[in-house]
């Protein structure tokens, strides 16, 4: 398996508490290419994403999207180029270099993935457990309820996850993804399974929260109005490739038949 090397790379500069520094890319993804046996995945994908962009990728199933996620946390390992993130070339980073950077990511599945013995607080609470030894439980305590009321569910702290809707879920979610302070955000189908008016909420909360935390963020979704509203641009892929990337005006104006027919739900 061939992979760019540290050598050959560009390197994105970071300050002493390893998050970017100086407008620098946080997430660097350089003609990545991933094939599974004769299906080819990933097919020279580039761009950058730094902190206070989001960049939202959509394309039918299939198309490579969750496999980009995964390359980008470290989960799998592209064929070719390379997924620098925070500075670290995640192919050749060691197992104790992609824990930290993997600690400066936050990631709201597609159903929320919450813990139905845990509740909604409890959730919240768990990265902190795992990860900050050095806090005591007040600040803890102080931190998940700041959370709680950033994303608005303040009074439902010791609310089970079955107890609420959909949408809150994904309020929870959210907040559990920000509770290590991270740099980048990962969002996978935040709006899937969401009914239109809760689907509004979540967008106008992920923008509301961009804003507030200034974060690197990759959105993989179907929804075009919610990447129309959440990204800073949006990339369409299809077998692999990425066909167009940029506002949502440029789509528009895109010569390519697919990019067309996404837009207009012709397919």
């Amino acid at each position: 398996m061939q992979t760019a090397s540290s050598d050959t790379v560009r390197k994105s500069a970071t300050a002493e508490d390893g998050k970017p520094d100086n407008g620098e890319p946080a997430i660097d993804i350089q003609n990545v290419t991933k094939s599974f046996g004769p299906q080819k995945v990933l097919d020279g994908i580039t761009f950058q994403v730094r902190r206070g962009e989001t960049l939202a990728f959509l394309g039918r199933s299939g198309t490579g999207k969750s496999v980009l996620l995964r390359i980008i946390v470290g989960l799998q390992t592209p064929d070719t180029g390379a997924a620098i993130i925070l500075g670290k070339n995640m192919a050749e980073a060691s197992a104790d270099e992609i824990s930290a950077v993997r600690k400066q990511m936050g990631f709201l599945f597609q159903h929320a993935a919450l813990y139905d013995s845990l509740t909604v607080v409890e959730n919240v609470a768990f990265p902190l457990a795992h990860h900050r030894p050095d806090m005591s439980d007040a600040e803890k305590k102080e931190l998940v309820e700041g959370l709680m009321e950033e994303v608005g569910l303040e009074n439902y702290l010791n609310k089970m996850p079955s107890d609420i809707s959909g949408g809150m879920q994904k309020r929870v979610g959210l907040a559990r993804a920000l509770a290590l302070d991270p740099v980048i955000l990962l969002l996978d189908e935040p709006t899937a399974g969401l009914d239109p008016i809760s689907s509004g909420e979540i967008d106008e909360l992920i923008l509301k929260l961009q804003d507030q935390h200034k974060l690197a963020s990759i959105v993989v979704t179907h929804d075009m109005i919610s990447a129309k509203t959440i990204a800073t641009r949006i990339a369409i892929m299809n077998q692999g490739k990425v066909l167009i990337e940029g506002s949502y005006d440029d789509l528009q104006h895109s010569d390519e038949k697919f990019v067309s027919q996404f837009l207009h739900r012709d397919l």
